[in-house]
């Protein structure tokens, strides 16, 4: 081949290269990892729409042990999974076998024992839908409506992993107050012919009770889970301080992720892509209260990082908190996987999908037309941080393959 055809077949090549470069970070298919993101994408969609009140087609198993199956070291539920609204239905359905006060934290909750001894945690309803809460973008109470939305939002952007969560109404007075513990029972008090509960936590108050229409309260319920998979507590390389005037090192050192770089777990495996996706979906969500989050145990950095706690969520739609972003444009790193899938969920349909997947809920809708609208706008901010990421250290830097799966062992 002489001199001047190589040369040209060079520059076609190098055009065929910038132009599938270009055309995934619009989120074509212009390459396998997109067309495989692509068909994971349709396969998200069409098994969006979930069966009010689904019962499972066998007997064999029961919805808990069918839910407790699909845990592995990086997902908590599976790709695809036609049981889902069937565990979701008897989540909201069961009978309540014990009730006592929730776990350790800041916020009201309950312990519920559902029929078969699944563990649930039962979060009240403290505001209407169209409430905003000012102040801070971690005020207010706890928002039983974020953690459903938050975990539909989990299996749209296809991370999996967020606990099972749905929506529940309970009757205080038949199902809770029958079945509750000593301790829960004792903080039980009328408000007019309002039944309200206190419960026991760290900013729990006889004085701020929350209480039911009548007796029935609406609430959500999150599955608990398998205690064969423990829970390890790590600290948020970019929690806040929560001191007045005192900054974390992230909020002032504009280097701060190459510190993080050197530090395990965040120093090798997929942990730091994890705490990446992670800000993408607290962004979305308007979540900055992470200062802490759960992997599981002795997994040597390999597990992921699971979203728990997910109720200070939606408060405010009008305030976008960049700051929850720190990780992304500190670090300039993104999934590939994680690009394509927000690129594919442009133009409104983020908020169209979310509407779709909440549909079955028995407390839709889940969010107000503001939070939603908020999501769409959110997404694009996101975008436009990632494209000025690529801008300045190009895609090869930024985009990262990293498409682990490890075995359920």
């Amino acid at each position: 081949m002489k001199l001047k055809q190589r040369l040209v077949l060079l520059a076609a090549l190098l055009v065929v290269f910038i132009l599938a470069k270009v055309f995934l970070l619009d989120g074509g298919e212009g390459s396998v990892a997109s067309r495989q993101d692509l068909r994971a994408f349709q396969r998200m969609e069409g098994g969006l729409r979930l069966q009010r009140g689904a019962r499972l087609d066998h007997t064999l198993q029961s919805p808990w042990e069918v839910a407790a199956q699909w845990v592995g070291p990086r997902e908590v539920y599976p790709d695809e999974t036609p049981e889902l609204g069937a565990v979701l239905a008897a989540m909201a359905t069961s009978r309540i076998e014990r009730a006592d006060v929730g776990y350790k934290g800041t916020q009201l909750k309950a312990l519920l024992v559902l029929e078969g001894g699944q563990k649930v945690v039962f979060k009240p309803k403290r505001y209407p839908r169209d409430y905003v809460v000012e102040g801070e973008p971690y005020a207010g109470y706890d928002r039983h409506n974020a953690e459903v939305a938050a975990f539909h939002l989990d299996r749209i952007l296809g991370f999996r992993r967020a606990p099972l969560v749905v929506g529940r109404f309970v009757n205080l007075r038949t199902e809770i107050k029958a079945v509750a513990s000593e301790q829960l029972l004792g903080t039980f008090l009328m408000q007019g012919n309002n039944s309200c509960f206190y419960g026991k936590c760290y900013y729990c108050r006889e004085s701020e009770p929350a209480c039911a229409e009548g007796d029935v309260m609406e609430g959500s319920v999150t599955l608990w889970l398998p205690d064969v998979w423990p829970l390890q507590k790590h600290r948020h390389p970019w929690g806040r301080t929560y001191r007045e005037g005192k900054l974390a090192r992230w909020e002032y050192d504009e280097s701060y992720c190459d510190a993080v770089k050197k530090m395990a777990p965040y120093d090798s495996g997929p942990r730091l892509l994890d705490i990446i996706d992670t800000a993408i979906f607290d962004y979305l969500i308007g979540n900055a209260d992470r200062h802490h989050y759960e992997s599981f145990q002795d997994d040597g950095g390999a597990s992921m990082l699971i979203l728990l706690d997910n109720a200070k969520s939606f408060g405010n739609p009008a305030l976008d908190e960049r700051s929850i972003l720190a990780p992304v444009y500190q670090c300039c790193m993104v999934r590939v996987s994680t690009w394509n899938r927000l690129n594919l969920l442009r133009g409104g349909v983020l908020s169209s999908a979310l509407r779709t997947a909440t549909a079955h809920d028995p407390v839709y809708p889940t969010l107000a037309e503001a939070h939603l609208a908020a999501l769409d706008r959110r997404l694009e901010g996101v975008l436009t941080i990632v494209r000025q990421c690529v801008e300045t250290l190009g895609a090869d830097s930024v985009l990262v393959e990293d498409r682990m799966r490890l075995s359920h062992s």
